[in-house]
């Protein structure tokens, strides 16, 4: 399917639907369930409340989110769903699981879970567009964007709105018995459905996910620096690692699934049943030698189509370097 994210797309041809807004609501999350996706629900395109505007603006006055400067665009757009989609009266966020069926030795340099297979965009958008042509083509005309971690929406804020789960205090969303490892899209379409309620936190005292960061990059509560973040310095950072993060770096090469790990909801975690995101098996058998040795080319031939490709060789390496002086 062709990349149409900047263009609005839908069927503006007048057309009358037979079904009711429930009965639509009802379908959507059915063909939802069917393409695979583990979690489905519906929120009015309101603008984001005050108390979360205030929350995410402080965090960017406060340099939380280190060189990510487009967190700082389109603010306005962020906030407010009519100005990035004119239009849309319904945002329906969708959850697609990719915990993994098969793991790396703990011993070899650690990739985290989520860039295990194929690219969560390439996967995920193809399964959006799938379900926006159903509401389309079976349903009802509708006209609307699609989004993939690809545009100033606050995907964890649409989530939560639409009671797919709640924002933990790792600032992960946590969908109820399920857990915390999934990608989030949603599909901006400009007719009213029936909406879901927000779910109520379920942390508790529960500070696991804070006490388990290993640079105590988590703050707070709902509060991440991610200037400290593992995450953030082997995969957006493109200079270099801070040496005071370098041991707390241990063998990991790519992402930090430490604060998930440790999460008491991710304990039962059922598997992905996407085979796109199983590892492969070239992944799952290189060991230490043949991360030290990589080759650019060789980089390409593992990392094809993969979200491993967002830090870059030279990033990649850059990363294989402190693993490789930690384990000594």
């Amino acid at each position: 399917m062709p990349y149409l994210d900047p263009l609005s797309i839908g069927n503006k041809k007048a057309m009358s639907s037979d079904f009711s807004k429930i009965d639509i609501t009802n379908k959507i999350k059915a063909e939802a369930q069917r393409l695979g996706f583990s979690a489905c629900g519906i929120a009015s395109a309101e603008h984001v409340e005050s108390l979360h505007q205030t929350a995410y603006m402080s965090w960017l006055t406060n340099n939380y989110h280190a060189e990510m400067h487009y967190m700082q665009k389109n603010i306005e757009k962020r906030l407010n769903p009519q100005l990035l989609c004119e239009g849309t009266q319904s945002i329906i966020s969708l959850a697609l699981n990719y915990y993994p069926i098969e793991k790396q030795c703990t011993n070899s340099y650690q990739i985290s879970w989520y860039a295990y297979g194929k690219d969560y965009h390439l996967v995920m958008k193809d399964k959006l567009y799938q379900l926006f042509d159903y509401i389309n083509n079976t349903l009802h005309p509708i006209e609307g964007r699609v989004f993939c971690d690809t545009a100033p929406v606050l995907e964890r804020f649409w989530a939560w709105k639409a009671g797919l789960g709640w924002i933990g205090k790792n600032n992960q969303l946590i969908i109820p018995y399920q857990g915390s490892c999934f990608f989030l899209g949603e599909l901006f379409i400009n007719i009213e459905l029936d909406y879901d309620s927000p779910q109520t936190n379920r942390c508790g005292h529960c500070t696991k996910c804070i006490d388990a960061c290993p640079t105590q990059a988590l703050q707070a509560p709902f509060l991440l620096d991610s200037r400290k973040c593992l995450s953030y310095l082997t995969i957006e950072n493109r200079g270099e690692i801070p040496q005071e993060f370098h041991s707390a770096l241990g063998n990991r090469i790519y992402g930090c699934d430490e604060c998930q790990k440790a999460c008491p909801w991710n304990s039962k975690s059922p598997t992905t049943t996407i085979e796109d995101f199983n590892p492969s098996t070239s992944l799952l058998k290189s060991d230490n030698n043949s991360w030290n040795s990589l080759t650019e080319s060789d980089y390409q031939k593992l990392f094809r189509k993969s979200a491993v490709k967002r830090a870059k060789y030279k990033g990649l390496m850059r990363n294989i370097e402190i693993a490789k002086k930690n384990s000594k």
